[in-house]
């Protein structure tokens, strides 16, 4: 904890104004006329078909199960890129209070609740129609940093080794340098914003799918916060693929990035890079790295879907929940008959309270039994005492019914 209190003041000094002019950071997108578009245009299409697929092949009642997983997933992989571990038990922990008296630990299961908390807004429509704005911006950095724990809102400018607050939702105020690249002054912040938020506000479905990977670099840029900048960019390309998709939160690209950190490191230092001649474009930045960027991006994102199809296909997200249930019954884990009512809840995607007893064919009694064995494993949850009982995917089932989300 800092020996002082924070001064959480605005600075009322006018930030730095460098004069850059917007046209630095251009090409905004692949030019319509690159020879690469037909390429791109084709991977766009396979994957709004893909994920389409996938949504569809979905049963209805299982989505919000499977997108509960894929956000502590996120939240998991999006972590590790920030060089932050936190285990996917510890992630679940967190979402119940349960948090470690351990205080490194115990920060990080608050920033993963954070992180979880952002896209269930995301997920729930928060930044519908304004993903790519200013406001949209700022709201995401504001919204998941106001919830992390003080430790985690001071960073160290390393120019002159002192420790600066992060304000959520707070443009930087002073210079800051990121690797080998230097962002802009901050007073030139709000124009190159309005200039994001012009050539990515407007697009139909099928260019934000390609325009995506460039909108993510093009923030990363910016650098708009003095920390926070990767997170904040990972979620709003999260939210505009999920605009233009309709994904329902059921996949998402970040384990994909993190299990290929050296390339998506590489491919955003190497957009930071000027153009290298007439060829490559017309812009101050390279297009010919923009679309292999895109190329990458895009080709992580088919991959993370078709991973999704595999360990979601119905018979086979069946026979391994049954047979985990079928194992937990015979250690005396679970009532017996508790394996009927989830391959009851897959095979309809709910069940009504009303409809336990007849599928079971037993008492009032045993059937109360059965469904506290499973509430109590945290496999199956009702939002009430009225409300049908539907399946949740808890982390540390995850090896056993999806296994490759997480590490073992």
């Amino acid at each position: 904890m800092p020996a002082t209190k924070p001064d959480m003041k605005a600075d009322t000094t006018t930030p730095k104004d460098r004069r850059e002019t917007i046209s630095l950071m251009e090409p905004m997108l692949v030019s319509t006329t690159s020879c690469y578009r037909g390429e791109l245009n084709d991977l766009a299409v396979e994957l709004a078909a893909s994920s389409a697929k996938l949504v569809g092949g979905l049963p209805h009642g299982l989505h919000r199960a499977v997108a509960n997983l894929v956000r502590s997933m996120n939240c998991y992989y999006s972590n590790l890129i920030e060089g932050h571990y936190t285990h996917p038990n510890d992630i679940d922990r967190a979402l119940k209070e349960d948090f470690s008296a351990n205080t490194e630990k115990r920060n990080l299961q608050l920033e993963a609740k954070s992180h979880i908390a952002v896209q269930q807004w995301i997920d729930d429509g928060g930044l519908t129609h304004r993903v790519t704005t200013m406001a949209g911006i700022l709201e995401t950095h504001r919204r998941f940093c106001e919830l992390l724990p003080e430790d985690l809102l001071w960073v160290v400018d390393k120019s002159n080794n002192k420790r600066e607050q992060v304000v959520p939702g707070m443009l930087h105020q002073k210079d800051v340098i990121v690797g080998r690249h230097v962002p802009i002054s901050p007073g030139a912040l709000p124009r190159f914003i309005k200039r994001y938020e012009t050539a990515y506000g407007d697009l139909g479905k099928s260019e934000t799918i390609i325009a995506t990977p460039a909108a993510h670099h093009r923030l990363l840029w910016i650098h708009p916060f003095i920390d926070g900048n990767g997170r904040v960019a990972r979620l709003v390309a999260y939210a505009m693929l999920s605009d233009a998709l309709g994904t329902g939160g059921i996949w998402s690209i970040a384990r994909g990035l993190a299990h290929n950190e050296g390339s998506y490191k590489q491919h955003l230092a190497a957009c930071d890079s000027s153009r290298r001649n007439d060829l490559d474009g017309r812009g101050n930045l390279s297009e010919e790295n923009l679309v292999s960027f895109t190329k990458f991006f895009l080709t992580t994102c088919l991959d993370q879907v078709k991973f999704m199809e595999g360990i979601i296909e119905p018979q086979q997200l069946r026979e391994r929940v049954i047979n985990w249930a079928t194992q937990a019954i015979e250690k005396g884990e679970l009532a017996p008959k508790a394996d009927k009512v989830l391959e009851a809840i897959l095979y309809r995607g709910e069940l009504p309270r009303n409809q336990v007893i007849s599928l079971l064919d037993v008492s009032e009694r045993q059937a109360r039994r059965v469904m506290s064995s499973l509430a109590q494993r945290d496999v199956i949850r009702a939002e009430s005492m009225r409300s049908p009982w539907y399946l949740v995917f808890p982390a540390k089932l995850a090896s056993r019914w999806m296994p490759g989300l997480f590490p073992e």
